[in-house]
């Protein structure tokens, strides 16, 4: 940075400009470019120099194979003002990739035009006489950048000094000297305060921006896909600007009808995760919002990680999130392609067959050092790698590598492996391979052969990019537009693939999707709806901020929204204690009608379910208490309260154990005119029949998997695990309605949260898992 801090100051910039350029890798390695396209590494004038640092920050992306035509006539100074660079943008981001009429870019820029300081005096007057009675009124408070501006219409190659130099003489001769009067500062009139008018903007709801209605507009079309995607940078040799030619857009537009085409392609090596439900929003929503497609692409280049079990579940669950795949692929379709394209790619000098060992590859890198076959000559590349698809080398012995750059400032393109050895068997393709191709080799290709406009991915794949567009310009491939965004990242759990095999394969876990995993399996079980985990990275965004940890919180909201709208209420003791109604029959038993929602309507039986009230009920056990208090709105000795869809009942005696203190059962008396009006009310269950125990079933209650927000930046990682992220009650009782609850059905819990029907069910015992609780429990005791 030193070295580029120093050339910066040698085409005169400024310490201050030169120093923040510094910051900005971006605008640094930009200008480093422009300045050695210029071969000005020796310094130039000041002038110049401000004008390479213009086009450093400025020229057109579309047109970044005429930025060497530009500096030419910058350095030559046939183009030397900032009005004329200004124009040759203009010029070049309308020409994009097409060749430059130099005559009209000329006449575009003003080259040759000289306009002498008697041509800029004629302007200067013209203008003084439209604005001279403006000018006397406001004398040196003109607004001489105004005046400027209006010369500049009139001779736009004019020197901008001269210019200014003559407005000020004209002013000078205009007005005279400054005054005492011109120094003074204007008085500001008082405005009138307008009538005050209630803002009802203020009581209304915001209105989103257009990027959250839709946020699949950051992305262009595909006939945009001529514009100059990334620049590559080496070390010996100008740098590459990946872009499309006009023949090959028009071919890939031909093919796909000018159709968006998008991809979401999973390695099935295990159960898809929240963080994928993103990738398959950015994914297939983008291609549904253009009314195009996306393609379910298996990137199954790894036969010894495979399974059916993991490429059946991702089928699946892209269908329950929503989504229908235009086409499903396997990497694996193409290995044929594949193989003759990395034969082609030898053959032009880019591949070579190497035999150094992992570790010798690892060392070489870390030194940039070149394999010692990596000049070896072409024909016997061709040769070793037809041995090597033919099982004629040993597992281990030799892999293909692309001929990149050792030298690079990215690691990415420090010769990546193409193909490797593996005698195994593939899944998909047989045994028809022993030689299997890399992610780094096949992605960007076999994006390119099923026509992709868009290849979406998360942000970590960002220093990939310069490997992509380098194959495929290569092997002279058509070139999808890459764009990559921030992944998905949530509090107080892990999402790395190795992380998650290891809690599922160790037992820490019930299985892949145990509810507290943030597998999509997980969640489904737990009770989240697809509906709510679309809305939730809806909510997020797209955007390439990375870094940032959603809070848990955050889907929890979303969940609950749905929840409330979808899930019937029901009631359900999780930890009871007896109560004896002393003035009902033991006999009695009286149908109440309990809502399925909050709103339901009167006349609608559907809306409501029947709860037994009888002469035995029971309650929470912390919603009694010995001893009352006036912020506690549960049962006491000589308290009333209301039980929720029944009456009022009032505690008028307390069983106690033999040590007179644990409560065995509570003695009540109910209210059946209902003309005390207690402010605490109740959820309960009662015996449907003297004698017979309400409803049992088992609850298991789940919360946060690991204690820290983040646990995967731990060490000790596993020692985070919270143990209270479940807790089973094996014998709650339930309403007799819950008695029909079918697997995957929602409810909520009246005071107690929302809970599914679980696959462990059985006609004997029903399950329930608390998919979340009714309010942010967050940081506070209570379960």
């Amino acid at each position: 940075m030193v070295e580029a801090l120093d050339l910066f100051l040698k085409i005169g910039l400024d310490k201050r400009t030169a120093e923040n350029t510094i910051a900005n890798n971006k605008v640094t390695s930009n200008l480093l470019a422009v300045i050695n396209e210029a071969a000005v590494t020796d310094g130039c004038e000041r002038s110049t120099g401000n004008l390479l640092y213009t086009v450093a920050t400025k020229f057109p992306a579309n047109a970044l194979v005429h930025r060497p035509t530009l500096l030419t006539y910058i350095v030559s100074s046939k183009i030397k003002t900032p009005a004329q660079v200004e124009a040759a943008f203009a010029f070049l981001s309308v020409t994009g990739l097409e060749n430059i009429d130099i005559s009209k870019f000329e006449e575009a820029c003003g080259v040759g035009v000289e306009v002498s300081e008697e041509d800029i005096e004629h302007a200067v007057n013209e203008v003084f006489e439209e604005k001279e009675s403006a000018i006397k009124e406001q004398r040196y408070r003109t607004n001489v950048g105004e005046l400027i501006a209006h010369v500049r219409k009139k001779q736009p190659w004019a020197d901008p000094k001269t210019v200014k130099q003559v407005v000020d003489r004209k002013l000078l001769a205009l007005l005279g000297p400054k005054t005492a009067a011109d120094d003074e500062k204007p008085v500001k009139k008082k405005k009138e305060k307008p009538v005050k008018v209630e803002d009802k903007s203020a009581t209304e709801e915001p209105v989103p921006s257009e990027e959250e209605l839709n946020p699949y507009l950051i992305f262009p079309a595909p006939e945009e896909n001529y514009k100059v995607h990334t620049e590559v940078f080496f070390s010996d040799r100008p740098v590459l600007r990946a872009c499309n030619s006009k023949a090959i857009l028009e071919k890939h537009l031909k093919a796909t009808g000018g159709k968006v085409l998008t991809r979401f392609p999973p390695e099935p090596n295990g159960y898809l995760h929240i963080g994928h439900a993103k990738a398959m929003f950015v994914d297939f929503g983008l291609a549904k919002e253009r009314g195009g497609g996306c393609y379910l692409r298996y990137d199954d280049t790894n036969p010894e990680a495979e399974k059916k079990e993991y490429i059946d579940h991702i089928e699946e669950i892209v269908s329950w999130m929503g989504w229908k795949p235009f086409k499903i692929t396997y990497t694996s379709d193409y290995f044929q392609e594949l193989y003759d394209l990395a034969v082609e790619l030898i053959r032009r000098g880019h591949a070579y067959v190497d035999h150094q060992t992992g570790d010798e590859i690892k060392e070489y890198r870390e030194k940039r050092m070149n394999s010692p076959w990596r000049d070896r000559p072409i024909a016997e590349s061709l040769k070793l790698f037809n041995d090597m698809k033919n099982g004629m080398i040993e597992e281990g012995k030799a892999t293909l590598r692309m001929k990149q750059d050792m030298q690079s400032d990215n690691f990415n393109m420090f010769d990546l492996i193409a193909y490797r050895i593996k005698f195994t068997p593939h899944p998909h393709a047989g045994d028809k391979w022993c030689i299997y191709p890399s992610y780094d080799y096949a992605h960007c290709i076999v994006d390119s052969l099923e026509n992709i406009t868009h290849s979406l991915c998360t942000l970590e794949f960002e220093t990939r990019r310069a490997s992509y567009y380098w194959l495929l310009d290569a092997l002279g491939l058509y070139q999808p537009y890459v764009w990559e965004y921030s992944r998905l990242n949530i509090t107080n759990t892990v999402m790395s693939k190795r992380k998650l095999n290891r809690l599922v394969t160790e037992n820490y876990v019930d299985g892949w999707d145990d509810p507290r995993l943030m597998t999509l399996a997980g969640l489904r079980r737990r009770g989240v709806t697809s509906t709510a985990i679309n809305a939730f990275v809806r909510g997020i965004g797209i955007t390439r901020s990375d870094g940032s940890m959603i809070r848990l919180e955050r889907l929890e909201y979303h969940v609950r929204e749905e929840l409330n709208k979808t899930a019937s209420r029901a009631m359900v003791v999780l930890h009871p204690i007896k109560v004896v109604i002393t003035n009902l029959e033991p006999s009695s038993v009286i149908d109440l009608d309990a809502k399925k929602w909050p709103d339901a309507p009167v006349d609608d039986a559907s809306s409501y379910y029947k709860v037994p009230f009888s002469n035995v009920i029971y309650i929470e056990q912390t919603d009694f208490r010995m001893k009352d208090s006036k912020d506690y709105y549960g049962l006491a000795p000589g308290k009333a309260v209301l039980l929720r869809y029944a009456f009022p009942i009032k505690c008028t005696e307390v069983v106690l154990s033999d040590d007179k203190k644990t409560v065995v059962e509570i003695h009540a008396e109910y209210d059946p005119d209902k003309k005390t009006k207690p402010k605490g009310v109740l959820h309960w269950v009662a015996e449907p029949s003297p004698g017979v125990d309400p409803l049992k079933v088992e609850v298991r209650l789940f919360d946060k998997l690991f204690c820290s927000e983040n646990p995967g930046e731990l060490d000790n990682w596993l020692d985070d695990l919270n143990p209270e992220s479940k807790v089973v009650i094996p014998s709650a009782y339930a309403v007799p309605s819950l008695r029909h609850a079918e697997v995957d059905d929602s409810f909520q819990f009246e005071r107690l949260g929302y809970f599914v029907a679980d696959k462990d069910s059985t006609p004997e015992k029903l399950i329930f898992n608390r998919t979340v609780t009714l309010r942010d429990s967050y940081g506070k005791t209570g379960k």
